[in-house]
């Protein structure tokens, strides 16, 4: 089971209006559809599942938005494939063994391409940063 390939299908930002007071920032991200893939090499197929992801920032009140979609492309034993796809299409549930590394996988590109595009618009960062604090020596 492994992870094999990632790309976004589509990135949409925008940004409303001036920044004003308080901005509150909601991230959300999950997983929209499970698809077959199957990855050719050579003479030989792997059978493996593109996750469909969204992943979405909201700035608000009404300030602007990031969206991102795209998939992730696994790969698994054909029998664990076919049984989470039949999972999938009878109640929308993954195994949290393969959802954690594949939700972790979008949230690391989905991440760190919001940071980028919010500074690009001049929204805050969708993320907490790090920063450096300075403690005043004791006398």
């Amino acid at each position: 089971m492994a992870i094999v390939g990632f790309s976004f299908t589509k990135i949409h930002a925008e940004k409303k209006g001036p920044l004003q007071g308080k901005v509150n920032i909601q991230n959300n991200v999950g997983i929209t559809d499970l698809k077959e893939y199957k990855l050719n090499i050579g003479k030989n197929s792997e059978l493996g599942i593109r996750f469909i992801f969204k992943y979405t920032t909201d700035y608000s009140p009404n300030v602007g938005s990031l969206e991102f979609e795209g998939e992730v492309l696994w790969l698994g034993e054909e029998k664990d494939v076919k049984e989470m796809l039949q999972n999938w299409k009878k109640d929308k549930k993954i195994d949290q063994e393969v959802m954690v590394p594949i939700l972790n996988n979008v949230l690391t590109k989905a991440n760190i391409q919001a940071l980028n595009i919010s500074q690009d618009l001049g929204l805050p960062a969708p993320l907490q940063l790090p920063k450096v604090n300075v403690k005043n020596p004791e006398k």
